[in-house]
């Protein structure tokens, strides 16, 4: 039963750029919504990796949050007819766009903030050979 294809919509995946992509894949009571974050260079892969097992990791405070996302996909959020009666569905619709939209800003800035602890670093560091 719960592998019976009449259960199953078609998924469908939406690709901004060939590195960002939503895959959303829906069934008669669920839908799962994969998101695939952009990631540019190795430090963003490594910044996107730990962000993303730090939200994981509280996955029970975020009720609709999975603990593993689908292969191929860094984040994934499981939407149950539950949760939909028990929330307000503006709000949750409301939360998904607002996190894909602030996903990048927050990797950016971290990313901006480990390249200036870095460069710091680098500076003090050649300073005590002058």
């Amino acid at each position: 039963m719960r592998t019976s294809k009449e259960l199953l919509l078609q998924p469908i995946v939406l690709n901004r750029t060939d590195k960002e992509q939503v895959l959303i894949e829906g069934s008669i009571n669920s839908v799962r919504i994969s998101i695939k974050i952009k990631q540019a260079d190795a430090v963003e892969v490594i910044l996107t990796q730990r962000f993303t097992k730090f939200l994981e990791q509280r996955a029970e405070q975020f009720a609709i949050l999975r603990r593993k996302p689908v292969k191929g996909y860094d984040i994934s959020f499981l939407i149950t007819n539950v949760h939909v009666e028990q929330m307000f569905k503006h709000k949750l619709i409301e939360f998904i766009v607002h996190f894909m939209s602030e996903i990048d800003k927050e990797i950016s800035s971290i990313k901006l903030d480990v390249n200036a602890r870095a460069r710091s670093v680098a500076q003090t560091f050649a300073s005590s050979f002058l």
